[in-house]
């Protein structure tokens, strides 16, 4: 079974070496890596090529934002399996993919996720909090809640029968993209209690009010485009557990 990585980035110089490494470690080696650069010009792209590999597709040209990039990476996959890893991102350890390909084996799932956790950018083995991942099903989309994109690994044929993120959204297209799926009919999914992947504080969907107010809008207009019904005080009552999880690391 081969894994499909995509990573988009953009003036990432600092941070695109550990990430690609994160991947070049994995003990599971059936790995196609796809770099999806937006035109970086402060050397992001020198160090991409100094590690790449014959197997490897890097392509660097500008896009519209972070869900042009990953659309783009996934029209390149040729895996049976497609997950992502940011450019600020790692894996949590070298066995993450080969334990998500031993549930993918013997399951017969379409979805494998887990949990992350978070670091400062000067040191990854520093966690200063973990997410676990709110199961996937309809009820919890509602209520705003969603397993943590980048330790989310999705079977191919979903992405065939259900089309690629919606560029529309510009925080939630993965919440969109989600919301779909659970609509698409049944769905095999298998949450594994572990942390998958180490991500770097201060992401996009968390960078200050505006951003929060923004995320919000967004995930509203995904559930209800999808006949999901939801209200803001659903939306909202999620942040309390949140805290939680925060106050119990």
């Amino acid at each position: 079974m081969k894994i499909s990585i995509i990573t988009a980035t953009y003036n990432r110089n600092k941070t695109i070496k550990r990430a690609i490494l994160s991947v070049k470690e994995q003990m599971y080696k059936n790995i196609e890596l796809i770099i999806v650069d937006g035109g970086s010009n402060d050397g992001t792209v020198d160090v991409i090529k100094s590690l790449l590999d014959e197997n490897d597709t890097f392509i660097s040209e500008s896009d519209t934002g972070i869900y042009d990039a990953l659309n783009k990476g996934v029209t390149l996959a040729s895996g049976e399996v497609i997950a992502f890893l940011h450019s600020d991102d790692i894996y949590f350890n070298n066995q993450v993919l080969l334990d998500v390909v031993e549930v993918f084996a013997n399951k017969s799932v379409d979805i494998v996720y887990g949990d992350v956790s978070f670091f400062h950018f000067k040191n990854t083995s520093k966690i200063i909090r973990k997410y676990k991942s709110d199961n996937l099903s309809r009820i919890n989309l509602a209520w705003g809640k969603m397993p943590a994109h980048p330790a989310i690994f999705i079977k191919r044929e979903l992405y065939n029968e259900i089309g690629l993120f919606n560029t529309d959204y510009h925080i939630a297209a993965d919440y969109e993209f989600l919301c779909r799926a659970i609509n698409s009919g049944p769905l095999k999914t298998h949450y594994l209690p572990q942390v998958l992947v180490k991500m770097q504080l201060g992401g996009k969907s968390t960078q200050g009010l505006k951003n929060t107010i923004l995320l919000n809008k967004e995930v509203m207009k995904a559930i209800k485009n999808n006949g999901i019904y939801t209200n803001m005080f659903m939306l909202l009552s999620k942040y309390p557990s949140k805290i939680l999880q925060f106050l119990r690391k």
